[in-house]
């Protein structure tokens, strides 16, 4: 680890890393307190000083007026640097959305194939290509807004990929629904509940969507389901249990990849139910996508 200046980083995979305001705002108050504790990384090339990882960090120090950063090295080769920051994915967790952007980046950019990254990485090829795909079915415009942390992730991974898949909306129509409610701040459930609406409902639902009348569509929607039959108290036990399971996965997705664990109590506790959880998950999976082709079919 050594001490550099801010101002030699280039920040041309400023792109392919999630910007979080909230986590920012958070970072921002720890570092004038504490200053930068963890090193940016990058790689130093013959021409210039390549930043991969730290991309919040730099921006709060700019912020901050701080001039001088603790910088690790990860190599003086591109390809061979973002290798190093995915394979420490696992000490240092990034979103499959930002993993599946630098594979795009070794691949597009630096010619690696499938079969290389997977080896460098120690990874299956299907876990390369699943990546991969999901690059490969987003348009320019949803991956700016999800990379720019204006559309949650988990609204376009769950929910509108599978209207695609299913023929109910095209990528052009995708990319209006996430241009239209981008940037408001709306929680995934009411993003999900729009989603249904713009794209299984009416021409003038959309048209009204279009018009920036979101609070209306949302009562109208509300509307229509209190004038759909009741559900039985074991159809209303099982939405809530939906919907506080989406709900909790969502938070410990974010937390695992967030927040920082320093106690060995915690770890020894967290290790013995995070275990517990892996071992229902194939079957949970399996249930809850049975399930869903069911509710879809009806």
């Amino acid at each position: 680890m050594e001490q550099i200046e801010l101002s030699s980083l280039d920040l041309r995979y400023e792109k392919c890393r999630m910007k979080s305001r909230g986590y920012e705002k958070v970072l921002l108050g720890s570092i004038a307190e504490q200053g930068i504790r963890d090193p940016l990384q990058g790689v130093d090339t013959h021409e210039v000083r390549i930043l991969l990882d730290g991309f919040k960090r730099y921006r709060c120090a700019k912020r901050l007026g701080i001039g001088i950063v603790p910088y690790r090295l990860l190599g003086t080769d591109e390809a061979g640097g973002i290798i190093s920051l995915l394979r420490m994915a696992n000490a240092k967790s990034l979103s499959i959305l930002e993993q599946a952007t630098l594979i795009d980046e070794l691949m597009k950019e630096h010619g690696m194939s499938n079969g290389e990254i997977a080896v460098n990485l120690e990874k299956s090829t299907s876990w390369v290509s699943v990546r991969a795909g999901i690059i490969g079915e987003m348009s320019e415009c949803v991956r700016k807004k999800l990379l720019g942390g204006q559309f949650p992730t988990y609204s376009y991974m769950y929910t509108l990929r599978q209207f695609i898949r299913i023929n109910y909306a095209t990528k052009k129509e995708v990319d209006e629904f996430v241009t239209l409610v981008s940037g408001k701040h709306l929680s995934i459930r009411t993003i999900d509940v729009l989603a249904y609406g713009f794209f299984k409902g009416s021409e003038a639902f959309r048209q009204e969507i279009r018009n920036g009348n979101i609070t209306w569509g949302l009562s109208r929607l509300k509307e229509s389901s209190a004038n759909t039959p009741v559900c039985s108290e074991g159809e209303k036990s099982m939405l809530k249990d939906l919907e506080i399971t989406g709900k909790y996965m969502q938070r410990v997705t974010c937390k695992s990849t967030g927040a920082r664990f320093t106690t060995s109590s915690f770890y020894s506790q967290a290790d013995l139910l995070a275990g517990g959880i892996l071992r229902q998950l194939p079957a949970f999976t399996q249930a809850i996508g049975a399930f869903h082709d069911r509710s879809g079919q009806t």
